[in-house]
């Protein structure tokens, strides 16, 4: 079946929902007539007989077997398929840049209920909130202007979070026409999960005592922190990203999200003080057992403050530490290795470079020159081969440095605020969203997601839309045609992205 993979699970989906009937088979006439010169030897009364049978047989039994198969075969392929776009997309998603520790003030968007406001400190901790009105049907502009200027002077905010759902662009708007003391970022933060991240058992755990308006609105404030520490805590497939989730083969699908997980969280480390026991979970070595285990400990304990305490939690024995403690940060310990990536197995090593240059550790990591006079093969042991050395070489010259790339503020056009306001040949700055095997979603600034079709990427043939673009990438498009009934936006990147 030469089907590609999304248009194979749509039309399973058209048949489990009984809009259309899919068979696989070949020609009826060519499949009996090969049958025939198989069996049929001879032309009397008796091959006449073989000749129905066989023809009985391959509609009764062998062409129903036939198509189960194939169904089966097609489908384990478009599911893989599907998978690998969820995957890489999720991935993506993780990996976007977090704008770090601000203080941050987040806000819900709505009309009719308000907008719910969540100041964050510098960790993500819940500082206080309340709803303002700015929009119809109260339209509280003044008193909302004077909320908001009050708070971020309060609260000295470093930026504004808003969510990009429902009244996303009209508070955008509101908060852009404040006159603040100082220069504030305020930036639009993709919501989706945010919902059910605010009606989950882990918001509750967090959050109490407040309701699910005032969980989703801290969501977007620590999403815009750091993306990866906040997604953890949302089921996968309810992120907005991939294609089919619902429909392919669920416990496959499950594991290949939890390895991108694991694999993204292991990749940036994790702050140890901070961590919240779901990012902890995915730790290698941990799980989510553990992770209860470190928390309650943190929090009847303080803060850590080296690595090696990790071994006083309790039923975290040596192998656990092995597996788990080069993944942990701690970038207020006394040993300046355990805000690094170095394994403390490795501490000695480091300690023997830095007493055959009569310096400290400290001095060894700050200092290139230091570093360009050891010679690593001094330092070759059964336990730290030639690879292993130049691994921590390369991780003393940028402890703990953050994989993610550096945040990148963005802007959507001012004078784009819904649908009524795009029209064809407009070129508009946007955020790619989902990326599928037939194009990219982008985000233009108002409440639907255009469609940037995989035949409008870019110039040249585009076989695979992640081999061009990214999630979360900043793009320019041109509008191509507008649908404003069925809501749909058509746009193309062709010649606008270099």
């Amino acid at each position: 079946m030469k089907a590609p993979s999304h248009r194979l699970l749509a039309m399973l989906r058209g048949e489990n929902e009984g809009f259309l009937k899919v068979s696989i088979e070949p020609p009826a006439d060519d499949a009996l007539e090969l049958l025939d010169r198989l069996f049929v030897k001879s032309n009397n009364e008796c091959s006449q007989q073989v000749k129905e049978a066989v023809k009985d047989s391959y509609k009764r039994l062998l062409q129903p077997s036939m198509e189960t198969e194939f169904r089966q075969i097609a489908k384990e392929r478009a599911d893989k398929e599907a998978i690998r776009v969820f995957a890489e997309n999720l991935r993506q998603l993780l990996l976007a840049p977090p704008l770090g520790q601000k203080t941050v003030l987040a806000i819900d968007p709505g009309f009719r209920t308000g907008c719910k406001i969540a100041i964050l400190d510098r960790q993500g901790q819940l500082l206080h909130n309340e709803t303002i009105y700015p929009h119809p049907p109260q339209n509280e502009v003044k008193q909302a202007t004077a909320k908001i200027h009050n708070l971020v002077n309060a609260y000295k905010i470093e930026a504004i979070a808003i969510g990009n759902g429902t009244a996303g662009r009209e508070t955008e708007n509101f908060i852009k026409r404040i006159a603040f003391d100082s220069n504030i970022l305020a930036l639009m933060v993709n919501e989706s999960g945010a919902s059910v991240y605010s009606a989950s058992t882990v918001a509750r755990e967090e959050f109490p005592d407040y309701d699910i308006t005032v969980r989703g609105a801290v969501s977007i404030g620590r999403r815009l922190m750091d993306p990866l520490s906040e997604l953890v805590k949302i089921d996968p497939k309810s992120i907005g990203v991939g294609q089919y989730q619902h429909d392919v083969n669920q416990p496959l699908l499950q594991k290949g999200l939890e390895d991108v997980v694991v694999s993204c969280v292991n990749k940036v480390g994790v702050e140890l003080n901070t961590a919240s026991k779901n990012l902890l979970t995915y730790v290698s070595g941990i799980g989510p057992v553990l992770a209860a285990k470190i928390v309650d400990y943190r929090n009847k304990n303080g803060k850590f403050e080296s690595r090696e305490q990790l071994k006083k939690v309790p039923r975290l024995g040596d192998k656990a530490f092995e597996q788990s403690a080069g993944f942990l940060r701690i970038r207020e310990s006394l040993n300046p290795l355990d805000a690094s990536s170095v394994h403390p197995e490795s501490y000695p090593v480091v300690s023997r470079m830095a007493q055959k240059l009569g310096c400290t550790v400290t001095e060894l990591m700050k200092s290139d020159e230091l570093r360009k006079m050891i010679i690593l093969s001094e330092f070759i042991s059964p336990a730290a081969g030639l690879p292993t050395l130049t691994d921590i070489m390369q991780e003393l010259a940028k402890p703990g440095l953050d994989p993610r790339e550096k945040f990148d503020f963005f802007e959507f056009d001012k004078n784009v605020n819904s649908i009524e306001d795009v029209h064809p040949g407009m070129t508009l700055p946007c955020i790619i969203t989902n990326i599928t095997n037939f194009g990219a979603f982008v985000d233009i600034g108002v409440h639907q997601d255009g469609l940037v079709h995989v035949s409008q990427i870019a110039d040249r043939f585009v076989k695979d839309p992640n081999q061009f673009v990214k999630l979360n990438q900043k793009v320019m498009v041109k509008v191509l045609e507008v649908d404003k009934e069925r809501k749909r936006i058509q746009l193309s990147m062709k010649g606008l992205n270099s």
